[in-house]
């Protein structure tokens, strides 16, 4: 190879270099902007938020967030923070995101549809909050959950039977809210103790295939 040749493969390689580059900026950038929504949106009394600098291209550096190798993140640990506010649809950006863990705190408002696009969550805790609202449908698109706790919060509507359809679900809790209708009886939910379902008046009981519409009473 001549000195040419030399000269445009070194000058490939830092195109290949930079662009991989670029492409990891993009992204954690991406995922930096949809965070710092979230922590607009919430109130934040004991500053548990405070390394969320928006300067910092890499939220990757955040307490409370958790990356992978490729500076992806992957974990959001803000459990029994003191936290109070709503959630966002930008949560939904964060695609690599495995577990979202916002429990024991004051969140209100409903639960984003958007976070159906969270194809990689494994663990969705939610529980002991104030959120309101249905449970949306698009849980059902997120087909690596394994646990769905959203027990102790003033959800209503019935429990959408697309959540019976994942596969991986293993742990499912609402109990204490006000869901509607009948319990899922198939899929995933086969094998969820009823006691995860109590304290919900307007739940009707396990659902008798065949023979009622299972949001009955909804």
């Amino acid at each position: 190879m001549g000195v040419s040749g030399e000269v445009a493969a070194f000058a490939l390689a830092l195109l290949v270099v930079a662009i991989t580059l670029f492409a990891s900026f993009a992204s954690s950038n991406s995922e930096g902007d949809a965070l710092y929504a979230l922590r607009r949106g919430l109130s934040d009394p004991e500053n548990v938020l405070q390394s969320w600098d928006r300067t910092l291209v890499n939220p990757c550096t955040w307490f409370h967030i958790t990356c992978n190798q490729d500076n992806r993140v992957t974990r959001l640990d803000l459990g029994n923070s003191n936290l109070f506010g709503q959630l966002v649809p930008d949560l939904g950006k964060l695609e690599h995101l495995q577990y979202l863990e916002l429990y024991k705190n004051d969140i209100q408002g409903t639960i984003p549809a958007e976070l159906g696009n969270l194809k990689n969550l494994i663990s969705l805790d939610l529980y002991n909050n104030n959120i309101s609202g249905s449970i949306p449908q698009a849980l059902g698109k997120m087909k690596s959950l394994v646990f769905l706790r959203l027990n102790n919060n003033k959800l209503s509507g019935r429990i959408p039977r697309e959540l019976a359809e994942v596969s991986s679900l293993k742990v499912v809790d609402v109990s204490n809210n006000n869901l509607c209708g009948t319990i899922p009886t198939t899929g995933s939910f086969e094998h969820i103790p009823l006691n995860n379902f109590e304290n919900n008046p307007r739940l009707e009981g396990p659902e008798l295939l065949g023979l009622a519409s299972y949001d009955t009473n909804c």
